[in-house]
């Protein structure tokens, strides 16, 4: 049996009790649940790990623009106050900070894109179990 596929029944019904029934039913519906759950948790797990690299990303591209802000004020201090290699120095690292911040938010943007909080493949298969118990009723 494969996750989230029921296998067809491995008893005989034919001479089966009602009360026998409804336990095969009981217990194949469990079954049937717990292999949802845990096909959910799997889903679930690959999105938040996701999310985890896309936030991280939008983190970083936080911190680079502060540093970008950071040292290109530097730069304009120092290059207004008085016209010195250190206030240039200052604008070329700030600038570089910006490209590094612009290259972190288009990464975690593209992350944040792919990004999917519904369980499909769960969603299909609790489609395809419900399919399953109505023509096995049927």
């Amino acid at each position: 049996m494969t996750a989230g596929v029921p296998s067809e029944p491995t008893h005989d019904v034919g001479n089966a009790s009602v009360g026998e029934l409804v336990k095969n039913v009981a217990n194949d519906l469990t079954t049937l649940v717990r292999q949802e759950i845990a096909l959910a948790k799997a889903e679930t797990k690959e999105e938040v790990t996701k999310a985890g690299k896309a936030g991280g990303a939008f983190g970083g591209a936080g911190l680079a623009g502060w540093l970008a802000l950071l040292f290109i004020s530097l730069a304009v201090m120092y290059g207004l106050g008085e016209v010195i290699p250190v206030g240039w120095a200052a604008l070329i690292v700030g600038v570089l900070w910006a490209i590094g911040a612009a290259a972190l938010a288009a990464y975690g943007r593209s992350k944040v894109k792919e990004v999917n909080p519904v369980p499909k493949r769960t969603v299909e298969t609790v489609k395809e179990d419900v399919r399953w118990v109505q023509n096995r009723n049927a």
